[in-house]
């Protein structure tokens, strides 16, 4: 799963009605029923307790996609966020204003059966399920708001460096915790595939996690990451959140890039 700015999309939103809802076909809320009935049983014993109670607050219905004032009302209740439509893809400045205000992007289509098994747009699945429960808390929703408002501060150039932090804890970050090291990030919580591999593969490099090392890390979207940063806690993601964002990129800057940990991308 991948995170939301890119040039095109083979996808395209839904748009809801009047009244604000989205009217999916039977089939759209049968993809999203098989979903739930694959990932749901692959979290045990891998994903972080703080998910789990998360998800549990949401309350996701199994037969068909949520709307999103459903999953808005749940947010606003613990955290005061919501959750925004928007189009397949947006771009870093729309993407950080959302965050800073408080509401997260979610694109409303939802994959194809050819792409069940890996979609590198973020679709309502990823959107919801991945991203949303982790929202209820305050400690992640005050890092993800911090990190919207660090994005509107930051000079154009930096966007990308920015992304890198975003990739490695929203979208793939582990945790560490008393029962061993588990996952939250929201490209893990909503793959099964990858879910496994980021805890039980023996490639790939596993990180304490460091925001300027973060920060210095390339990544690619296609592939299954080379590289995870692990937390000690949450509370490590609410310190992050009341750091100077924009000293740790201008270090991170000086610093320069780490040598990319992956093979590139071989040319047309």
């Amino acid at each position: 799963m991948g995170f939301h700015v890119g040039k095109q999309s083979r996808y395209t939103s839904r748009q809801a009605d009047a009244n604000g809802i989205i009217h999916y076909s039977e089939e759209e809320n049968r993809v999203w029923g098989e979903l739930m009935a694959r990932q749901l049983p692959m979290l045990p014993n891998r994903v972080c307790d703080e998910y789990r109670h998360a998800l549990s607050l949401m309350n996701f219905p199994n037969d068909r996609i949520p709307q999103l004032h459903e999953v808005s009302d749940v947010l606003q209740a613990h955290t005061g966020w919501s959750v925004a439509p928007v189009p397949a893809l947006i771009d870093f400045t729309a993407f950080f204003e959302l965050l800073a205000n408080r509401q997260f992007p979610a694109a409303t289509f939802i994959r194809r059966r050819e792409d069940m098994e890996y979609l590198q747009e973020p679709d309502i699945f990823h959107e919801v399920f991945g991203h949303t429960p982790l929202l209820t808390d305050y400690r992640f929703a005050a890092f993800t708001e911090a990190y919207g408002k660090a994005g509107l501060a930051a000079d154009k150039r930096d966007h990308a460096m920015l992304a890198r932090l975003f990739w490695f804890t929203v979208e793939f970050g582990l945790v560490n915790t008393a029962d061993g090291l588990r996952s939250y990030g929201a490209g893990l919580v909503s793959s099964p595939g990858e879910l496994v591999y980021s805890l039980e593969s023996d490639i790939p490099d596993r990180r304490p996690f460091d925001a300027i090392d973060a920060l210095r890390t390339p990544y690619r979207i296609d592939i299954y990451q080379t590289v995870y940063f692990v937390i000690d806690s949450f509370d490590t993601l609410f310190d992050l959140a009341q750091a100077d964002l924009g000293a740790l990129v201008r270090e991170a800057r000086r610093l320069g890039m780490h040598a990319p940990t992956f093979p590139m991308r071989e040319s047309a």
